[in-house]
Parts: C-alpha cells; structure tokens; sequence
C-alpha cells in the first residue's frame, strides 16, 4: 500500500496546503479601526482635536487573514484619534487602536501621523495634502511590527458637492513587509443645514506591481451621512463588501470635538478642522476660493 505523504493525491494536498499558507502568510492585514477619506482639514494652530473611530463587522471574513490573526467577523474595531495643529498647513496626530472579539479587548499599540495640507484647504474648491502615517502594530493585528501609509490627497468641492480622491499605498517593513494599492474615493451632496450624504469607496488591490486576483481584492461601498449633534460633528456610514475576500457588512462611525483655540475669538469657531473631524463640518459656512 503506497502512504499518503507518497501518494499522488498526498502530494497534490500537500503542495495546496503549502501553497494556501503561502498566500496567508505574505498577506497584510490589519483591523479597520480607521475608516475615512482625508480632504485636507487640519486644526488651527494651536487647536486640540479628538474624534473616536468605532467600526463593527456585523458580517464578514471568517478566516484569520493569517496564522494567529484576529478573525474580522462580529469584531468592533476603532481608535480615538487626537490632533492638534502646529500651522495651517501641518498637523500631528496619535491613534490608539484597538479591537474587540469574543469579549476580549486587543491593543494595537500606536499610530503617529504627520499631514500636510493646502493652507486653508477648507475653503478652496480645489485642495491637496499630504498623509504620512507610521504605525507600530502588535503581531495578532499585522505580521509586519512596523508600517508606513502615504496618503496622497486630492479634492475639489463647490457648496452642493465634494469630490475626493486618496490614492493610497501602505508599506510594510520586515520578512513579510510589501507596498500594497489601497485608494480612497468620497463623493457626497449636501442636502440641509450641516446635512450631507453620498458614497465612500475603499479598495485594496495587494501588492503593488503584481495585483491579487479580483476574487482576493478587497472592494466595499459605503452608503455615508454626515452631521452634528450639538458641538460633535459625526461620519456615519454602512458599507457593503464587494468580493470574497471583503467584509460583507460593515458599519462605520466617526463622533468628533475640536477645543476652542486658546486666545482664539469663539465666534470664528465656525471654521474647525473638516478633514478629521466631519470631512463636510460647516461646509455651509465656508466661502470657496480658486
């Protein structure tokens, strides 16, 4: 009797098996604590912010994305987020992410992040900036210790519409590090005072230079809102996985403050920082320039 380890279909099973931990193994992955199309808002000089990400997968991927990974399904994941403004064109920020499965809270240690933007970006119709956001992640969340997002930020807006792209590229460091595509799309109408709705749009091709299949891609569409409830600006959005390997619901939310600028005259408040706190705040108030 031939064993199985010399058998052609032990063979076959093998090089499957071997070849399926391949592609685990060389996948990033990481929780979605931050779910958000960057339009180049920063805080005013001298200006605290904090806004707090909650996202939950009501139904999604149910396979650990790699040995010890945390498992997306029925998971809450989020961060609070804090910024403050060093001018009007530069920003520092720190995340805090985390997740939450089968009633266990996870830590994934921190994110630092430094944006560059178009001084005054709220107020122009067309706007720009630039993300860079260094990350030190804990090994159930990514098998890369340290990783690098450069978020590119391109936007045009008039007072009904807004239009934003953020063509993405994450960078992993390390034995399983690559640079994946990971854009960013937002559209959206305002329809009341401090009311807007419309689309957000996130992907990830893979690796750049050598695109997974579709079915490997991830594609979700979000159907979002954005409004205030008293002094908090909040992005609210339920999402829709496209392919196999993309969460098939999710639900997103973003609750946002920014502290009055010390010194500063409370009633030119109005204008507070629309990129991360409410990607559409006061967008009402705002007088647009070329």
């Amino acid at each position: 009797m031939i064993g199985f380890f010399g058998s052609t279909h032990g063979r076959a099973s093998i090089s499957v098996g071997l070849a399926a931990l391949s592609l685990a193994l060389a996948a990033p992955a990481r929780a979605t604590d931050e779910i958000q199309v960057y339009n180049a808002g920063i805080a005013a000089p001298g200006q605290f912010t904090i806004q707090q990400h909650l996202n939950y997968i009501p139904l999604g991927v149910k396979d650990a994305p790699f040995p010890g990974g945390l498992v997306s399904n029925h998971s809450l994941n989020g961060t609070p987020e804090f910024a403050y403004g060093i001018t009007d064109w530069f920003e520092l920020g720190l995340y805090l992410p985390f997740s939450v499965q089968d009633n266990k809270f996870y830590s994934d240690y921190f994110k630092i992040r430094t944006l560059f933007v178009t001084p005054h970006a709220d107020q122009k119709t067309f706007f720009y900036g630039m993300n860079f956001e260094l990350s030190n992640d804990a090994p159930a969340f990514s098998q890369t210790r340290w990783a690098l997002e450069i978020r590119p930020i391109i936007g045009w807006r008039n007072a009904d519409y807004e239009f934003i792209v953020n063509p993405i590229v994450d960078v992993g460091f390390g034995k399983y590090g690559e640079a994946d595509f990971a854009p960013a799309v937002r559209l959206v109408r305002k329809f009341g005072q401090d009311l807007f709705a419309g689309f957000e749009y996130y992907a990830d091709f893979g690796k750049i230079g050598s695109f997974s299949p579709l079915q490997e891609q991830q594609h979700t569409l979000f159907a979002v809102t954005d409004f205030k409830v008293g002094v908090f600006d909040v992005n609210f959005g339920v999402g829709y996985g496209l392919t196999p390997s993309s969460d098939r619901w999710v639900v997103k939310s973003i609750i946002g403050y920014a502290f009055p600028v010390p010194g500063g005259n409370p009633s030119s408040s109005e204008r507070t920082p629309t990129g991360g706190i409410n990607p559409m705040a006061h967008a009402s108030m705002r007088t647009f320039q070329p």
